[in-house]
């Protein structure tokens, strides 16, 4: 083999394995972010090995080319045909030109005598040509990338798996998800307000009553400094829209303080929503009727 070749399988050799390490670096798939550098650190052993089985690739496959040459040559020299030369390029010739003629490595037609096998059967001749580098190099890469990818994905324990890629999926999605509700429960205010009917929110809206509005309103709503939710009358109007606003903005002439800027306008369509539960009940000691009688339209 002559010093061109083997300077141009060694850096295809070293590229790929210098691709494999980058990649598998990565890991960017499970939020990882270790480097390639500190990848080959804490698999030298897997580098190695790598390194190993890529010389004992490179070696075995230029063995084979070594012992189909010297048959071809044989069988030319039994045929009285000189061999075609094997002289290093040109180094004039494009670098193109090299990539395409090493990628394909044809014989050219005026030259086909030296290759022929002296075969021939109704007019077509046995040529001895050779798979094309391309085609072994996509070989070589397979079974090399299938090596690698048994290994990181059923053998290293790196943790990867299709169901905890599921999972991170699953995991991204509901962050989309959430960051568009929130978004969409941020857009809520007095004019496209409705009042909610699940429990959930209105055991949400329940407690942040008790914390926030009861030392004004009563744990039930009946009224102690702020008048009684329970009835049908209403300083600001009654109703989820004129709830919402009520506690968006406040009462300041009564002392009630603005809540848009300590609650989300989420929390407090909850809280409207469970006032609203309080209409009609019958807590202790109620608070004296304020305002005017609220009628829904």
């Amino acid at each position: 083999m002559n010093s061109t070749k083997l300077k141009r399988k060694g850096t295809a050799l070293l590229s790929l394995l210098l691709l494999v390490t980058i990649g598998q670096g990565q890991e960017a798939s499970l939020g990882h972010s270790k480097s390639a550098g500190s990848w080959i650190v804490e698999n030298i052993i897997l580098v190695i090995g790598l390194l190993v089985f890529l010389f004992a690739i490179w070696v075995i496959s230029d063995i084979i080319r070594k012992m189909l040459e010297a048959q071809s040559r044989q069988l030319l020299e039994e045929k009285g045909i000189v061999a075609k030369s094997t002289s290093v390029m040109d180094e004039e010739v494009p670098l193109w030109k090299r990539i395409n003629d090493w990628a394909w490595d044809l014989v050219p037609v005026s030259a086909e005598k030296s290759i022929d096998l002296g075969h021939d059967f109704d007019g077509i001749r046995e040529l001895d040509n050779k798979l094309p580098p391309w085609w072994l190099g996509l070989m070589y890469g397979s079974m090399i990338f299938a090596v690698i990818y048994m290994y990181q994905y059923h053998w290293s324990g790196s943790g990867w798996s299709s169901e905890n890629e599921y999972i991170a999926e699953m995991k991204a999605g509901d962050e989309i998800k959430n960051a568009y509700l929130d978004k969409m429960a941020n857009a809520i205010n007095e004019n496209n307000v409705v009042a909610l009917t699940d429990p959930e929110d209105l055991s949400a809206g329940a407690a942040v009553f008790k914390r926030n509005c009861a030392a004004c309103h009563g744990v039930e709503g009946q009224g102690l400094v702020g008048p009684n939710l329970t009835d049908d009358y209403w300083l600001k109007g009654g109703g989820i829209k004129n709830v919402f606003e009520t506690i968006k903005y406040g009462v300041p002439e009564k002392g009630m303080i603005s809540w848009k800027s300590q609650l989300k306008p989420e929390t407090m369509q909850q809280v409207a929503s469970y006032i609203l539960t309080l209409q009609g009940t019958s807590p202790p000691n109620p608070k004296a009727k304020e305002g005017e009688l609220y009628i829904p339209e």
